[in-house]
């Protein structure tokens, strides 16, 4: 792992560690305009959010023309779940050897340390796998490439992370040090994101920010998503919308829901927080970001039980300390509509 402002400079030494000699690099049109030459022997510019399946059969087929031993995963979660899809859809052909994944996230979504991603399967439609082959071996965190990141992607894929923090301290499969790295990344982004939207072009804030999503990505990684995050994949697979934005809007009431089965690990990320009622400083930090309700994004009431029946079968849902039937979420979904 790099860290640091310019740390980018360091990916040609990062591959060699890694044992990569033919990098493939993964990233949107944006993001592959967004830094000047790197040595990666091809370019797979299409990354597309939530990951359409055809994107990934793209960048596979190109993996196999140009020989490629690795992937440089450069921009938000969705160019690291592509090359994680990407590794996951080789191994299903028997492709060897498999290409190793070095992760440049460009965003705050801490997609960098797990062997989870997901995908669109079909319009409106959002699934997503897991292969620890795909986990990825190295990530360069340079704060640098933040700088341009726009206010909304900003806070939401903050969101996103502090999320991951959320969830840590109460998913089943949670270990000692996910909740530790949940500690250190939610006090960081609770300080940090408000400096970051008074001046978005500051390096300091933008290194504080991105060392409490690299805290968020690690807890994730010990831990596992719950009822926000399936809440969130639900609405964004189905209406198009950014992850971290569902995440700003769905956290808040996902934590007053598992307040009532888990309030010591509630009240443990509100200790994070700085705060008694870390639901209301949730809502505090998304507004930040302008986001508030879900009809202001084009979510239509009349949808929202549908949207809750995807929700429940959604691995996030059934993984949560509270179970949350059908009615359930509608009703939360509701009370943010």
């Amino acid at each position: 792992m790099r860290f640091g402002a310019g740390s980018l400079a360091e990916l040609r030494d990062v591959c060699a560690e890694a044992g990569i000699s033919r990098p493939l690099l993964v990233a949107s049109r944006r993001g592959v305009g967004s830094v000047g030459d790197l040595p990666v022997v091809e370019t797979y510019g299409g990354v597309r959010p939530h990951v359409p399946a055809e994107t990934v059969r793209e960048a596979a087929g190109l993996v196999r023309q140009s020989g490629a031993d690795g992937l440089v995963g450069l921009g938000g979660g969705a160019a690291i779940d592509t090359c994680k899809a990407v590794v996951a859809e080789l191994a299903g052909h028997g492709h060897e050897p498999l290409p190793r994944i070095v992760a440049i996230p460009t965003t705050y979504a801490g997609a960098e340390w797990t062997p989870y991603f997901g995908m669109l399967l079909a319009p409106g439609r959002k699934g997503g796998g897991m292969d620890e082959r795909a986990t990825p071996v190295a990530a360069i965190y340079d704060p640098e490439l933040t700088l341009d990141l726009p206010l909304e992607a900003t806070v939401g894929t903050s969101m996103n992370a502090l999320a991951h923090c959320a969830e840590a301290y109460y998913h089943p499969s949670r270990t000692p040090r996910a909740e530790r790295n949940a500690d250190t990344g939610a006090t960081a982004i609770g300080y940090a994101l408000p400096l970051v939207v008074k001046r978005l072009d500051v390096i300091y804030g933008r290194t504080r920010l991105l060392e409490g999503a690299f805290r968020a990505a690690l807890a994730l990684a010990d831990s596992g998503l719950c009822l926000a995050h399936a809440m969130a994949q639900a609405l964004g697979g189905r209406y198009g919308l950014p992850q971290g934005t569902m995440n700003a809007l769905c956290l808040p009431v996902a934590l007053r829901f598992n307040a009532v089965a888990v309030p010591s690990a509630v009240e443990r990320f509100g200790t994070a927080l700085g705060t008694r009622d870390p639901a209301s400083r949730v809502e505090e930090l998304a507004r930040l970001g302008g986001f508030e309700r879900l009809r202001d994004f084009g979510v239509p009431e009349a949808d929202l039980d549908e949207v809750a029946d995807a929700v429940v079968a959604r691995p996030g849902a059934r993984a949560n300390p509270r179970r949350a039937s059908a009615g359930d979420v509608a009703g939360l979904l509701r009370s943010i509509w």
